[in-house]
Formats: structure tokens, sequence, C-alpha cells
């Protein structure tokens, strides 16, 4: 019983893995500047309520606090060479016509996911629908975004073309004011983990992107996430981005109704181990739906978690985090960025999957148009481990490798 109690602990502490490492205060927007002509998307500052609530968006600290924080940041031991730029002001989304998360405006969602670790909703078909509406936009920004990233473009213009996207497609983007975060997708840059800030730092030659976007379309979130090089890769980076991409797909080869979620994991390790890499342990994988983050929880390393076992109807992420050094994270004083404790660099990818009947599919699968990257070239792109998706796959490969 004692075991059960921690792992109950365990899966539920893990279950935000889209959170920062304190609590946050809550804020009001205070309006400073109009759009710029693309859209009716505001820029906001943020204003300190009087009101505090655990978990809403972030103040910046004023006066002797914040003279504290810079002296925080400027002083701060930070592992590798990227650090952080300064922020444009954070957006908030006014169209008309646009969905927003139940945290959009004060940072907190209402809604938490299920006390017991192996308690999975089962999705609708009409809810299963939603999903793969919401998949395909946020795979089509993924694209769209991905295009942008090369030496010389700051991670903020990629936010910003991120923005857009999302927008012009009637969706919101799922990050922003999410528990305070203050943009609209993350990017984390070689030694960075996950959750990087968007700021004005220009990336340079052979810089390793992680580009994570989420979009909320008519209710439901699709998640996913991949790897861009600004430039060509070194040989190394192409080791980690090839195994980091072999060991996901082989996880999600797993995947089908009766298999237990705690297996993932193990498949996932084995894999990098004899590589020479690590895998990150400090976040997860999860389910989504309506709800950004819920069960079940999917660990990227080998586990005995009651996570509960793969019905048809299920969705949620696996996206391994993979490291060349140690898999230690250290958080910076953003509270938001994690990097690797020695400055070696992480890769990571993510997809939405559904499981079905007969197997699982991505809902954030390559479209039509979609890159063909090189760590897909010898197997070509994934969709599912079904037969249907097998075959759409083959014929979009042939399709992006025409282009090529």
């Amino acid at each position: 019983m004692f075991r059960l109690i921690l792992s109950l602990a365990c899966c539920i502490a893990l279950s935000e893995a889209f959170l920062p490492t304190q609590p946050l205060t809550s804020t009001t927007p205070s309006l400073v500047t109009a759009t710029d002509g693309t859209s009716s998307t505001q820029l906001f500052n943020k204003k300190k309520s009087k009101k505090k609530s655990s978990g809403g968006a972030r103040a910046k600290p004023q006066g002797f606090a914040g003279a504290l924080r810079d002296l925080q940041i400027n002083t701060f031991p930070y592992a590798g060479e990227v650090r952080p730029g300064t922020q444009s002001p954070q957006r908030i989304v006014l169209e008309e016509g646009i969905i927003r998360p139940d945290y959009a405006d004060d940072g907190t969602p209402k809604n938490k996911p299920q006390m017991l670790p192996w308690v999975v909703e089962v999705k609708t078909a009409e809810e299963i629908a939603m999903m793969r509406a919401s998949g395909k936009v946020a795979r089509e920004v993924l694209d769209a975004a991905g295009r942008a990233i090369k030496a010389g473009v700051s991670t903020d213009e990629i936010d910003a073309i991120v923005h857009a996207e999302t927008l012009k497609r009637g969706a919101y983007p799922s990050p922003l004011n999410y528990h305070g975060f203050p943009k609209s997708c993350c990017t984390s840059v070689n030694e960075v983990i996950c959750h990087g800030i968007p700021d004005d730092r220009k990336l340079n030659e052979g810089d390793l992107v992680n580009l994570d976007i989420t979009c909320y379309l008519n209710g439901y979130h699709g998640d996913c996430s991949e790897m861009f090089v600004a430039g060509e890769p070194d040989e190394a980076a192409k080791k980690l981005l090839q195994a980091t991409y072999d060991s996901w797909v082989a996880a999600m080869d797993f995947c089908k109704p009766g298999n237990d979620y705690k297996d993932i994991g193990a498949i996932i390790e084995d894999i990098v181990v004899e590589r020479g890499f690590t895998t990150v342990r400090n976040f997860c994988g999860h389910g989504i739906g309506s709800v950004f983050h819920t069960n079940p929880n999917i660990l990227h390393y080998r586990n005995n978690e009651p996570n509960g076992q793969m019905t048809a109807g299920h969705t949620f992420t696996i996206e391994p985090m993979i490291c060349e050094g140690s898999a230690r994270a250290l958080t910076w004083p953003d509270e938001w960025t994690a990097t690797t404790i020695d400055g070696k660099r992480s890769a990571q990818f993510e997809h939405t999957l559904l499981i079905t009947s007969d197997g699982i599919e991505a809902l954030t699968g390559k479209l039509e148009g979609s890159p063909l990257q090189f760590w897909e070239k010898e197997n070509g792109f994934w969709l599912g481990n079904t037969a249907e998706a097998k075959e759409r796959a083959a014929a979009l490969t042939i399709q992006a490798s025409d282009r090529v």
C-alpha cells in the first residue's frame, strides 16, 4: 500500500508536464501596444493583481524584488552557451470566433486530472473528430514555423509566426498564459531540454531547435514537436537526433489496445542507452483532449508505475527528451526553461496519438507538403502502426522525397 501511495503521488506530480517549478502569482493584463496590422491580437504587459492564486500568470518583480531577480539572472550558473534574451510583450487573443481555453485570462487551468493515474478518458467519435482537426492545425503550424528556422532568425520571430498561423486557422496557441507561460510556443535550443521561452536571441549556424506547438481548436488541444537544425548539423548532432527519433518511433510502434503505458519507457531507454545517450526523468508525456495535460502519464524511462492500459479512444502524447550527457535538469530563474545540467545538447519529438481498435495513429502526423528530415529518410514518415496508416505514410514519403 505504501508503494502504491508513493506511485500515486509520483504520477499526480508528473501529470503537469508543462509547469513552472515555482508557484506563480495571478495577474491581470494591462494594455501597452496595439496590433501590427496583421491581426487584432493585442500585446500586453503583466500587471500584478491584488489577489494571489498559485498556478496563475507570473508578474514581473518590481523595485527591490526586481533588482534581486536581475542579480539572480546575471549571476546564475548557466550550464551551456545559451542565455536568456529579451522577451517581447506578451500577447492575448481577442479575435471573435476563436474559442479560448479556461486559463487564457488568469493563467489557471480549471479542470484537473483524475486523481487515480490509471483512469484514462475514452474519447467519443465526435471528440476524436475534434482531436483530428486540432492535431492537423498543430501540424500545419509546426511545418510553417519550422520552415523559418535558420541562422540569424530569433526565436521570438518564430513565435510570431506560430501565433499568426494559429490564429489564421481559428485556433488559440495553447501555451500562451498556461500557468503564466508568456509565449505561444516553446523553442528549446541546444542544451535546453524543454520549455524554452522565445526571445530576441538569434539562432547560430548548427543550433539544434525543438519547436513545440500546441493548438486549441474548438475546445480541443493538438500537441506536437519536432527537431530542426539552423543550417547543417555536426556528426554528433546527427547521432543524437537519429537516436531520439528511432526510440520515439519504436515506442509508438509498441502501442495498441491491451498494452501497458508503463512499458513505453523501457523501449525508449534501452535504445538510447545502447547508443550512448540518456533519457530525461523530470518531464513526461501526457493525456490530452479538452484538457491540455491529464492522464495517462507517459514516462520515458523504465518504470513500474500504475498508469493504466491502452484502450481504443485514448489520446495522449509520447515525447522523449534525450541527452548527449547527463539527463539531470537545471531550471533557469525564469522558472520555465530547463537545460541539461552539464550543458550538453538535448533532443525531443512529440505526437498527439490515438489508440484505435487495431493499433495507434498520429493525430499530428505529417501532411502533404511536410518536410522529410534526414532522420526520416531510411524508413519514411511515421503516421501510425496500422496498415492504413503505413500506406498513407509511404505515399506521403514518396511525395516528400520527390520534392527534395
